[in-house]
This record gives C-alpha cells, sequence and structure tokens, in this order.
C-alpha cells in the first residue's frame, strides 16, 4: 500500500544524491488523471491526482551507472498512454518509454555517454502520428512514442541544458542561436525554416506566446521575436545571471536569476520591466 511504498522509497536512500545535484529538479507531467515525477535518483513513480501510487519504476536500481556528478534534471513528458524519460549520462545512457497504465517498458533505446539535461518533447506530425524529439549536443532524434521506431535526425551543435520549444509542426530548437524547423511526415526530415544567431536562450528554453518567440540569455538579456521569420522586435536586459527558464503567465514574464531576484517583465510593443521581488 501507500505506506509500504513510502517505507521502501525511503529506506533504499534512492533520494541522496551528490551535494552539487540539489539544484537537478526534474518537473512533474500530468495527463488530468495521473501525475508522473521522476527524480534526479532516477526513480519514476505514477500518482493518481489525490496521491495514491499507481507504481513505481526504480530506474536507479534497474541502471545503477546511470548518473552524474551534478544531478539528473531531465523531466519526463507523456503522450499516447506513455510515459518517457530521458537519462542520458557518463554511465548507463538511455531513453525508456514507459507504459502509463501498467508501468512496464515499452521500449528502450541506448544514448550517448554524455551528461545532458535537456527534456523529451512530444508533438504530431503532419500524419497525427505521435512522436518524442529528443535532444543533445549533437542534434535532434525523432522517434515514434509508442513503437520506439526512430523517424530522423536533425545533425546540428544543440546543446545538452536547453529543451525545444513546438507550435503546431514546428520546433524552436536550441541550435545556432535558434533554429526553427518544419516537421514532415513519417520518416521525411524537416525543413529549415529559419536560422537566427541573435536569438540564444543560453541554458534557459525558448518561450512562444502571441506569435512571438522568447530568449533568455545567460546574461539576462531578455530577446523578442517574430514567430514567422525570426526578425528581433525588442531587446531588455536584466539583472544577474540566468539559468531557469522564464514562467510566461497573463502577459507576463516571470525571470529568477541565480540569486533568487525574481524580476516581472511587460509583454508589448516593448518589454519593461515592472517589479522586482527579492
Amino acid at each position: 500500500g501507500q505506506k509500504r511504498w513510502e517505507r521502501q522509497f525511503w529506506a533504499t536512500g534512492r533520494t541522496r544524491t551528490h551535494p552539487s545535484s540539489a539544484n537537478a529538479a526534474p518537473t512533474p507531467a500530468s495527463d488530468g488523471k495521473n501525475i508522473y515525477a521522476f527524480f534526479s535518483s532516477n526513480d519514476l513513480i505514477c500518482l493518481d491526482v489525490d496521491g495514491n501510487l499507481k507504481w513505481f519504476r526504480g530506474l536507479a536500481h534497474d541502471f545503477p551507472k546511470a548518473g552524474n556528478d551534478i544531478g539528473m534534471s531531465s523531466s519526463p513528458t507523456f503522450a499516447a498512454d506513455t510515459v518517457i524519460v530521458q537519462v542520458e549520462n557518463q554511465g548507463d545512457s538511455f531513453v525508456s518509454a514507459i507504459n502509463s497504465v501498467t508501468g512496464e517498458t515499452r521500449w528502450r533505446i541506448q544514448r550517448p555517454k554524455r551528461a545532458n539535461w535537456s527534456s523529451p518533447v512530444t508533438m504530431s506530425d503532419a500524419a497525427d502520428t505521435p512522436i518524442v524529439l529528443l535532444k543533445s549536443d549533437d542534434g535532434l532524434d525523432a522517434y515514434h512514442v509508442v513503437s520506439g521506431e526512430k523517424l530522423w535526425t536533425f545533425e546540428g551543435e544543440a546543446g545538452g541544458i536547453p529543451s525545444i520549444v513546438t507550435a503546431g509542426d514546428r520546433i524552436y530548437l536550441p541550435s545556432e542561436g535558434l533554429t526553427v524547423l518544419q516537421a514532415a511526415e513519417g520518416n521525411q526530415e524537416p525543413e529549415i525554416l529559419w536560422s537566427s544567431p541573435r536569438l540564444r536562450p543560453g541554458p534557459a528554453s525558448p518561450i512562444i506566446h502571441d506569435n512571438r518567440v522568447f530568449a533568455i540569455n545567460r546574461s539576462g538579456v531578455v530577446t523578442c521575436a517574430n514567430l514567422e521569420d525570426g526578425e528581433v522586435e525588442w531587446q531588455l536586459r536584466l539583472k544577474g545571471s540566468f539559468w531557469a527558464t522564464p514562467i510566461l503567465a497573463n502577459g507576463y514574464l516571470y525571470c529568477i536569476n541565480d540569486a533568487g531576484s525574481a524580476q516581472v517583465v511587460s509583454l508589448g510593443d516593448k518589454g519593461e520591466l515592472i517589479g522586482t521581488s527579492e
């Protein structure tokens, strides 16, 4: 039951990680019925919305060499009754697709043995096929969500920290600044629509809103560009250095820097800093 699982979970010591891994924080995913939480310890749990345990996968137990000295922080994603976790590191490096109902593995693929903190992203291609996009230092790979069939690869220096964002059939990939791809159908490689070296998200992932794309770099420069062609509309420099992706809500960007300063940017014809909270 729930209490027995809690005792077993804490007894395993799976939550003990390297001291420097305190910053590693995967974000849970949900399909509206269940919550899928992936921990820096490589444990994956499924809870219903009332917090009752439905299943548990100790991936750290199954693959004890999976992990790095900074901590795993790739967030899980969900599509077609499948939870995908990207466990890329210097040891047991892999991506697993888990049946969201039973907790059993649908498929597992080996990945390059390098640390990677970006998160998998799901979308549908032109044929409405559910695909999962996996970004690494070498570029972007697309796989069928349910079968695990590899569909295509886009090569490019993409880095292992920021994640991609999608809008319709378009993929906004942090590579060479920001490169925008249009997904095709099946095994067809995506088409490059535009690329902008001025849009460099840094560690943070890009954000899309109101036909615009926003990126914040390590130095705190927020850049707003047109979604269709990448033409820069405005830039705004904030205080401090940034790793975290901003949160967008109700027409505002909430940007939190390394020191914990939350700076609120109003989004209009130009960006305007309207508030700061320590």
